[in-house]
């Protein structure tokens, strides 16, 4: 079993190896890579029934149905990274041209970042997606999984490598680190020389603590409290199948909706309709109901559980969500703007006004008008797959695909020009 400081200087490598290869090798890597996931389907789906086996008592059902792997998703995950091999390499793309007075001529030049490496918590699919998104954008990839997904995860990394090498390229250019304690964090976080750019992907602690305490640089994804407004002019059976959808057709991820805000105009006919989808009809249904913490003004209307001050700012990640009443577009922009996360935000109305409005004043990666917020995701982007949702606005933002794992140099030709 190898120490982080030995992957770490492996991928250092790994990264000068890479750097003259072309994008036709990374992307017969990629195909390769796809291969060899499905010939591994049988063992990886082994391994990821003892990660669940292990996981169960330990983490929510709905965090389970995320560790969780079938061959279909194995498929997909094949699929992803077939996906990503079909889009153009930004790699030596010239991003602008300026000819200077003198006749220097000066490109911006599209270039790997180097060494990508990501910490992420208990999604298996992670492991595939960030590796086949930094081979097609010339990296190399350092991937330090939970402990919960281990097992998957190097299965996973076990076959992705088989399809690297058999392209030619080095063994090291996809590597899982063993060890799955704070330590090994730690030491990407302060891997400076080694590690071009840090990219957690998890819950809020793991974000803050790379954000508070890396040495390297790191894009911060952060975490989801996303919100939909149903204004006063909206559809309601359109905000309904929105809504439902936002919640419940996978609960456990980063662009589920935590949050629903509506207009007060329209409470008194909404709520009984939306109590009705969420709660009733799903547990007639055999389904697990949604669980409302709602207001003081929303509880006049519907019977709920009773919102704290704290169900306005957390991340359920589960079948519940927070419900408030305001009165109009401005408050409900206040009200994301105290509470945002600057994730995925949605308006539902046919009102002109409060569309414009509501997109222009709310400061989050992605801001929808009547759809789901569930679409922000690189796959849905037309991105092939993604790193992970960037929230900063530096460098990158929202679903981040090959682009954002790039960065630029400057090459400057001249004919014997001094200064």
């Amino acid at each position: 079993m190898k120490t982080t400081i030995d992957i770490l200087k492996d991928a250092k490598l790994a990264e000068a190896r890479i750097r003259g290869i072309g994008a036709d090798t990374f992307n017969k890597a990629l195909g390769y890579m796809a291969e060899e996931l499905r010939l591994a389907s049988e063992e990886i789906c082994r391994a990821n029934a003892l990660d669940c086996e292990a996981a169960e008592g330990n983490i929510s059902p709905v965090m389970i149905d995320r560790l969780r792997l079938t061959p279909e998703r194995v498929e997909d995950m094949a699929k992803g990274i077939l996906d990503v091999m079909e889009l153009p390499t930004p790699i030596g793309e010239v991003l602008s041209r300026v000819e200077r007075p003198n006749g220097l001529v000066i490109e911006k030049t599209s270039v790997p970042m180097g060494v990508v490496a990501i910490i992420y918590e208990s999604r298996p699919n992670v492991t595939s997606d960030a590796a086949a998104l930094a081979i097609k954008s010339g990296n190399v990839c350092i991937l330090r999984g939970g402990k919960e997904a281990y097992r998957s995860a190097r299965a996973i990394v076990d076959a992705l490598t088989r399809g690297a090498v058999r392209a030619g390229l080095p063994e090291c250019t996809v590597q899982l680190i063993d060890d799955t304690t704070r330590e090994s964090a730690n030491e990407l976080m302060k891997a400076r020389g080694y590690v071009d750019l840090l990219i957690p992907r998890g819950g809020k602690g793991l974000i803050n603590a790379c954000v508070m305490n890396a040495t390297v640089p790191v894009i911060e994804t952060g975490t989801g409290i996303c919100h939909i407004f149903v204004d006063k002019s909206a559809d309601l059976c359109c905000a309904l199948d929105i809504i439902e959808n936002a919640k419940t057709q996978r609960p456990s991820v980063c662009n589920a909706m935590e949050v629903l805000l509506v207009h007060e105009d329209i409470a008194g006919e909404f709520l009984p309709m939306l109590k009705e989808r969420l709660v009733d009809t799903r547990a007639k249904a055999g389904l697990t109901p949604v669980e409302i913490f709602a207001d003081a003004k929303a509880l006049a209307i519907i019977d709920a559980s009773r919102a704290t001050d704290e169900s306005f700012d957390t991340e359920f990640l589960d079948y519940k969500m927070a419900l408030g009443i305001v009165g109009g577009v401005d408050e409900a922009i206040a009200h994301i703007s105290e509470h945002t996360t600057h994730h995925s935000e949605a308006i539902i109305t046919e009102d002109p006004v409060s569309m414009e409005k509501f997109t222009r004043e709310v400061d989050s990666a992605a801001v929808y008008v009547n759809a789901s917020t569930r679409f922000t995701d690189g796959g849905q982007f037309g991105l092939g797959c993604e790193m992970g949702i960037s929230t900063q606005k530096m460098h990158a933002r929202g679903p981040m695909g090959i682009a954002e794992l790039t960065t630029y140099k400057y090459v400057i030709k001249g004919t014997g020009q001094i200064r």
